[in-house]
């Protein structure tokens, strides 16, 4: 069982002893220096401080939805208590709300056992490292004030965000619903039975799109591992074949993460998500774009061939969106199927990666497959170790950095977040996760026999100086 501190939040497993999972009393400990926070550093009379909180479907989500709004009122701050929702969604709401920070209670994509706090900042996108520090010293010295009786905060219920994300939405200048309507697409939907299973739908109705649902029900009962990767993904693969349906639509519980299935049952790969909205939206708003280290070389070929910029930055939403800032990217996100559209806000929405996606298949008339068949072609190959007390993470980081610095067979080599080794046609990117107590190893190539070797000898090679 785990707890997890870093700039994604407070995640954990739930049960289990205080400080070593999410437990109630860590729920309200880091909700309560969250809200401390906010109290120091805004400025404002305290009953004036607002927070939008929302949930994911999971099991655990009432019970720390519960907690998390209570400690907030308890501090005196009032909430905008949206119920069932997504993390875009939360993140839209917390500016339109005109709050002074947001809160998303899920854990993405892990399993059902995890939940998490996502802390947001008050134009509702991610708080950065600093700010995440200084959170966990407050929950570290418990350098709590809570209110008394009379200056209690206020929940107010708000039920209506979902519609008014999907309205957001299908306003975007680059969304259109008529082309869509036209297309008379169907389309088979996993919803992994979280929020995204009302949601997506909602939207794709309203673009006059068919829908086939496929755990769509938001019990939090996932029917597979909610991380949309080929291998959980068995079902809907299947059935978009079976419906003759034009593509398949997956999301991740709390709606951030994006995938497609094309016509013929087969994965258009979550690296490629990014790389066809940003190809439709590079051809109607030319310009830069980002996406983290561990992306797909395939954004940075189709930014250059719109004649723009493509920049690689430190993995973790908020470096993305501060890289996208300074170099004034017209989209960006991450290879794990996170769209990331400033004209709409700086978070990975999967709302406006398929309203995009949608226009863009539309416009273009052809399949799903052949759209994908259009792309540069890279494989790409994801592989962790599990972490353990005895294993130095820093020394492995260390010892592989000087292995290939002066290695004649490097093309450029960075360590600003882990270890990435970029080779003439391949490349492998060693880092500690944010999110779980592992070392990620990604590596990419041309074929995926290529990347797959790749990952094999990178490992052994780390096996070596473990001693394992």
């Amino acid at each position: 069982m785990t707890l997890i501190k870093s700039i994604s939040g407070i995640r954990g497993t739930i049960g289990g002893k205080v400080g070593d999972n999410l437990t109630p009393v860590d729920a309200v400990k880091f909700a309560s220096a969250y809200g401390t926070w906010l109290k120091n550093t805004n400025g404002k009379d305290n009953k004036n401080l607002k927070v939008v909180v929302g949930r994911d479907a999971r099991i655990s989500g009432p019970m720390i939805h519960n907690l998390v709004v209570n400690t907030l009122i308890g501090l005196g701050i009032d909430v905008i208590d949206l119920g069932l929702s997504t993390t875009p969604t939360v993140e839209i709401a917390v500016p339109l709300e005109s709050a002074d920070g947001g809160i998303i209670l899920t854990a993405s994509h892990n399993p059902k056992q995890w939940n998490a706090l996502k802390l947001l900042n008050e134009k509702g996108e991610f708080l950065n490292g600093i700010e995440g520090e200084k959170i966990l010293q407050i929950a570290e010295a418990e350098a709590f004030d809570f209110s008394d009786v009379d200056s209690l905060g206020e929940i107010i219920e708000n039920d209506a965000y979902m519609d008014i994300h999907i309205d957001e939405v299908l306003n975007l200048e680059l969304v259109d619903v008529d082309a869509v309507k036209a297309a008379k697409f169907k389309v088979v939907v996993d919803g992994v039975n979280s929020s995204g299973g009302i949601i997506i739908p909602k939207l794709l109705e309203l673009m006059g799109v068919e829908v086939v649902k496929l755990y769509c029900e938001p019990n939090g009962h996932f029917p597979h591992n909610p991380e949309p990767l080929k291998e959980h993904l068995k079902d809907i693969c299947e059935l978009v074949v079976e419906e003759k349906a034009h593509l398949g639509i997956v999301v991740d519980p709390d709606v951030d993460r994006l995938a497609f299935i094309s016509d013929d049952g087969e994965m258009f790969g979550e690296e490629y998500t990014l790389v066809a909205v940003a190809d439709y939206v590079l051809s109607k708003t030319p310009g830069n774009t980002v996406s983290n280290m561990s992306s797909s070389r395939a954004l940075r070929d189709v930014t250059n061939a719109h004649n723009g910029s493509y920049e690689a930055s430190a993995v973790g939403e908020v470096n993305v969106v501060e890289l996208m800032k300074k170099n004034n990217a017209v989209i960006g996100g991450e290879g794990n199927g996170g769209i990331i559209y400033p004209e709409s806000h700086y978070g990975r929405d999967s709302l406006v990666g398929v309203a995009l996606f949608l226009t863009h298949l539309a416009n273009k008339k052809m399949s799903v497959a052949a759209l994908r068949a259009s792309y540069p072609e890279y494989y790409m190959s994801k592989n962790k170790i599990e972490l353990t007390p005895q294993i130095d993470v820093d020394a492995i980081l260390v010892a592989m950095t000087e292995k290939y610095k002066n290695d004649s067979s490097t093309g450029s080599l960075s360590t600003i977040d882990g270890v990435k080794i970029d080779f003439a046609k391949e490349w492998v990117h060693l880092r500690k996760s944010n999110t779980e107590p592992i070392i990620r190893i990604y590596t990419e190539a041309p074929m995926q026999s290529q990347a797959d070797a790749l990952a094999l000898r990178i490992i052994d090679e780390i096996k070596a100086v473990v001693g394992i």
